[in-house]
């Protein structure tokens, strides 16, 4: 296949902003990355997300409709992203005609894929129109729709990073976001992926309830707390955790009550260890132990889910920098490297990482 050039989005189930990164590949083994950027959502944007999401998750019975907030936020959405790619493209004086495509993954304000629902908010067709770009987006639907997962759609892109950086043994790759997931490649295998369970979006809830802050910056409140292992282990008995891949999850899946009495400190340093501890646990159901974690994502930034999670699983864990990998364009340039696949009908979700009854390409494709 021939090299194409690639922009990808992604605005994550944190709320924290919108990034775009450009990459150029084949869609295959080849990857090439470029300069990355992001724009912060601003206070009113994320109140209006998080809006959106209570309204999502109160009223959505069907992908198309956009009751209470949701078709407000779907306009802003897509006029924030439409703003980074045209900063982008003019800081550096990149033309629309030379991207072959864009990847939009919207913004996840619902998925149940045990109802066949998953629904991202943006307009495609809106934003290939104004950017003068193709478009691809809507990437989970087909998987859902096929009863699949719909999700983890990165674990091919990791499988391309792992493949070209020569790894001779099993690499787990974690993303910690909202929700966290793993890839886990073993050398000449197909990716093994899944949700783990929380990410940071328990711990940026518990910040903004208590203080205002969207999110514990550099750990900085779990550093100063314990945890405690009491609530630890009541979240910890949550079923999703027995449940085998595939699986996945919604962004509040969880509940922080059981830290509701505790410290912010405290909270925040528990919370911490149930990410970590969940990604631990979760490598039971690896059929190798992974001789490295590489994580990306925000919570990398956590030392304290860094440091928990290195302790709780007993495996040597880098920041994705590590390995010349970013660690904040990561999914951007994931959903650039899946609007290639889309582009050529190569399958972006497999078996082993959604539970897809085959091998599926995703993703509408909107022309500009």
């Amino acid at each position: 296949m021939s090299l194409r050039r690639a922009l990808g989005l992604m605005s994550g189930t944190s709320l924290d902003g919108v990034d775009v990164a450009l990459i150029e590949t084949d869609g295959e083994s080849i990857v090439h990355q470029g300069p990355s950027t992001s724009i912060a959502y601003s206070a009113a944007d994320k109140e209006l997300l998080r809006r959106a999401l209570g309204d999502a998750a109160e009223l959505l019975v069907n992908r198309t409709s956009r009751p209470g907030a949701l078709a407000t936020a779907e306009a802003l959405v897509t006029q924030r992203h439409a703003f980074l790619i045209e900063r982008f493209l003019a800081r550096h004086q990149i033309s629309p005609d030379q991207i072959d495509i864009v990847g939009f993954h919207g913004q996840t304000v619902l998925h149940r894929p045990e109802t066949g629902l998953t629904v991202q908010i943006g307009d495609g067709d809106l934003l290939a129109r104004r950017c003068g770009i193709a478009v691809a987006c809507d990437f989970r639907a087909a998987d859902v729709a096929a009863g699949g997962q719909g999700a983890p759609l990165v674990p091919v892109y990791h499988r391309a990073l792992v493949k070209a950086a020569g790894f001779s043994s099993t690499v787990g790759v974690v993303n910690i976001g909202g929700v966290a997931n793993i890839t886990v490649v073993a050398p000449g295998g197909e990716p093994l992926a899944w949700d783990t369970g929380p990410g940071n979006a328990l711990i940026d809830d518990l910040m903004f309830s208590r203080t205002g802050a969207s999110l514990d910056k550099d750990g900085a409140a779990a550093l100063g707390g314990k945890v405690d292992d009491a609530a630890l282990a009541a979240l910890m008995a949550h079923p999703f955790f027995a449940v085998k891949p595939p699986k996945s999850l919604d962004r509040n899946a969880f509940s922080r009550s059981a830290v509701g009495n505790l410290t912010t400190g405290d909270a925040a340093a528990t919370l911490a260890a149930f990410t970590a501890q969940s990604i631990a646990d979760s490598l039971k159901f690896a059929p190798s132990k992974p001789a490295v974690l590489v994580v990306c994502g925000g919570g990398a930034h956590n030392p304290v889910i860094m440091r928990e999670l290195a302790r709780r699983s007993n495996i040597p864990v880098n920041g994705a920098g590590t390995f010349g990998w970013s660690i904040d364009a990561m999914e951007a340039q994931a959903f650039g490297y899946l609007a290639v696949r889309a582009l050529d009908g190569s399958p972006i979700t497999f078996p082993s990482t959604t539970g897809a009854p085959r091998p599926l390409t995703g993703g509408v494709i909107h022309l500009p």
